[in-house]
């Protein structure tokens, strides 16, 4: 039984491998996935028009991974947050999202953003849109994760503009917020984040706003792409504030760690392998360092593949992911970003997945795979 792929014939698993829901989250790490959306695909929604959301199956997917014992990180990147999903829907998801961590007894997270701006705006409005966010997500009950700012990125001229509106939104927040920086592979919009394009500059300024307040900040969360930068921020923490690695290339390595200290995670990649890392967290759990990696170094390739340049588009192989293991009916995202890879992309990646044993059904995966080939006029 083999599927012909773009790059030459395949013979699937016709057997899934068992990640059975425990319902108790790891506890040497905390541990996110950022979670993906899943659009209404009878929507009659033009270019340019609000998304339109499938809210019973967007809520499923977010059991799923609770189930599992893993927290939820909602409304981020991974939900196309600035890519398709606007801020009224974002609000929406995020309210839902928080009724139903409470009715699961699920760790939420939340992004908090600046995408109500439709224009070039001045720091005050920057910070004004911050605030009006976050006041949705404290009042929602998730924890606020504030998001790099494309707003804030055109308008400031120093990295003082960062701090000024920074320590303000700290000083609002009623519990510990986790910063977030996104690196320009993930949103080119966001380069020189922090005030300048020289790392080491823009470093200092992001620790500085986490020494002043560490009373305010959970963690940090970094997506740079960059294992060495992020274990030398990492080191630089005030005591008690986290690291969530968000770098989806290293991270069996950062939070297993070292003799100075571990990351926890807030990654997207953790919506396709949510089961799998959830079990290799709590083998590390009972202090084997060597299942964990085990179970969790063969993924990388997954994960590199599915955010290779350009990275912003990662989010179109989780979603084919999400519609091949069979926790949505299509395969359709908010704006058409679905188009946004190439087939022989899709097909790489569902190989990945399939030697990995990600799908519960590897029939249906191959069913729905030879169909989406067919379409292209292949699968033969």
């Amino acid at each position: 039984m083999t599927i012909r792929l773009p790059h030459g014939p395949y013979e699937p698993r016709t057997t899934p491998r068992s990640f059975g829901p425990t319902g108790s989250p790891p506890v040497s790490r905390t541990v996110f996935a950022a979670a993906h959306v899943v659009a209404d695909p009878y929507a009659d929604v033009p270019p340019g028009s609000p998304a339109a959301v499938d809210w019973d199956a967007t809520l499923a997917f977010r059991r799923h991974l609770w189930a599992h014992g893993l927290g939820v990180a909602e409304a981020m990147d991974t939900a196309q947050r600035g890519m398709g999903l606007d801020w009224a829907a974002a609000a929406e998801l995020i309210r839902r999202s928080a009724a139903e961590a409470r009715a699961a007894g699920g760790r939420i997270a939340a992004g908090v953003g600046t995408d109500q701006l439709t224009g070039p705006a001045g720091r005050a409005a920057v910070r004004a849109a911050y605030e009006e966010q976050l006041a949705l997500v404290e009042d929602a009950g998730a924890q606020p994760v504030l998001m790099a700012s494309r707003a804030l990125a055109a308008a400031a001229t120093s990295g003082d503009d960062y701090l000024d509106v920074y320590t303000g939104l700290l000083r609002q927040a009623s519990r510990p917020v986790i910063l977030h920086w996104l690196g320009p592979m993930f949103d080119p919009a966001l380069e020189g984040y922090w005030g300048s394009a020289d790392l080491d500059t823009a470093t200092d300024t992001f620790l500085k706003v986490v020494a002043e307040h560490p009373d305010k900040v959970d963690g940090i969360k970094v997506s740079l792409l960059d294992a060495g930068r992020e274990v030398g921020l990492r080191r630089r923490l005030p005591a008690g504030v986290r690291c969530y690695t968000g770098d989806d290339f290293h991270y069996p390595e950062l939070i297993e760690g070292d003799a100075h200290g571990s990351s926890h995670a807030l990654l997207g990649v953790f919506d396709p392998l949510g089961p799998l890392a959830a079990q290799a967290v709590r083998i590390l759990d009972a202090g084997d360092k060597d299942g964990f990696r085990a179970l969790l170094d063969p993924t990388v390739a997954l994960s590199r593949h599915l955010f290779a340049a350009p990275t912003r588009f990662y989010k179109t192989g989780v979603v084919l992911l999400a519609w091949l293991a069979g926790h949505q009916d299509h395969f359709t995202m908010l704006g058409g970003l679905q188009s946004a890879r190439s087939l022989p992309h899709l097909a790489r990646a569902y190989e990945l997945a399939d030697r990995l044993g990600l799908f519960p059904d590897p029939a249906l995966a191959e069913h729905r795979m030879k169909a989406l080939l067919s379409v292209y006029g292949g699968g033969r």
